[in-house]
């Protein structure tokens, strides 16, 4: 199978643009999921296809609102850093985290016939870090009964290739799960201009004082993206009870420098330096994709060495 062709089967089943199917391809490919073992035809059918759902406009609209219901008592600084995110900006991000949220929880009704109810309410951080999925009960039941085992789900673009659990929140969980999704940097952009919200209320202000002619608005309003289904691909997951090597890296040396394009366990103050004299390294380490991450210390997986088999999800769930 080519890439062409792949990215075709893409594009007609959940309608994405050319650019976003070559991107879902080439990532897939540099974070390990497609390899000359698992060459591409095979992760179509057998890994992307089947764990990908789409979040229509209501499902998006459930999770926009969920995040807005806590944004303002929610710490504006990223976890584990110290950037300060303005309140949009942190609304969005809430909302796209949420969103994988979501995702999962349609795939496990769609295809395993279980149904969740997720951790969105006002709380303590250290009471939903460890578990985001807090009710279940098997579709048709009608009684919610609390999880046997700890759920936490991370949200990650399309363009990301790793899974990154930073300090010690890995065994806080007993199964960690990824899930990309097709979210840009404008996603809350096109649901309101979905909502009207530009072409009735800002728009049409600027007409009002004179800030806009009614072409120049008329073509703002075009220029805004349009809104269209969520895709978000259950990418895989990651159980603690699992064994783990140390030191867990693949990667390739340049020059100077050397890129580490796998790692499948713990990282610990100190490895990457022990990887540099490993590797005879006189320039600096880095990861793929990303440079480098904000800690040092916490677990860290590339999306190819994850966990995606229904066997395995199906023992872990008969465990949920």
């Amino acid at each position: 199978m080519t890439t062409e062709e792949a990215k075709s089967i893409i594009i007609e089943k959940f309608g994405t643009d050319d650019q976003t199917a070559q991107m879902i391809i080439e990532k897939a490919q540099i974070g390990g999921e497609i390899t000359d073992e698992f060459p591409l035809d095979q992760w179509l059918n057998l890994r992307f296809l089947p764990n990908c759902i789409l979040i229509d406009e209501r499902g998006y609209s459930e999770m926009c609102v969920d995040a807005l219901r806590i944004v303002t008592s929610t710490a504006a600084t990223d976890y584990g850093g110290s950037r300060q995110r303005d309140l949009g900006q942190l609304w969005a991000d809430m909302t796209r985290g949420y969103l994988g949220e979501f995702g999962l929880a349609i795939f496990l009704r769609d295809k395993f016939q279980i149904d969740v109810k997720l951790g969105h309410e006002k709380g303590k951080l250290a009471d939903f870090l460890p578990m985001d999925v807090h009710k279940i009960k098997r579709v048709g039941d009608l009684d919610w009964r609390d999880p046997l085992i700890k759920v936490s789900i991370k949200t990650t673009k399309f363009n990301g290739i790793w899974l990154d659990i930073p300090n010690d929140q890995f065994n806080h969980s007993d199964i960690h799960v990824q899930v990309k999704v097709d979210t840009g940097r404008d996603h809350l952009f096109a649901f309101f201009k979905q909502l009207s919200v530009f072409k009735d209320k800002v728009l049409k202000r600027g007409e009002d004082i004179g800030s806009l002619t009614k072409q120049e608005s008329s073509e703002l309003y075009d220029s805004l993206p349009v809104f269209r289904p969520i895709l978000a691909y259950i990418c895989g997951y990651v159980n603690v009870n699992d064994h783990f090597f140390e030191l867990p890296y693949r990667g390739k040396k340049g020059r100077k420098n050397f890129t580490i394009t796998s790692w499948n366990g713990a990282i610990r103050s100190g490895d990457l330096q022990r990887i540099k004299e490993i590797e005879g390294v006189n320039g600096t380490i880095k990861f793929e994709g990303i440079g480098k991450f904000a800690h040092d210390n916490g677990y860290l997986f590339n999306s190819g060495s994850l966990n995606w088999n229904d066997s395995g999800l199906n023992v872990l769930l008969s465990r949920l």
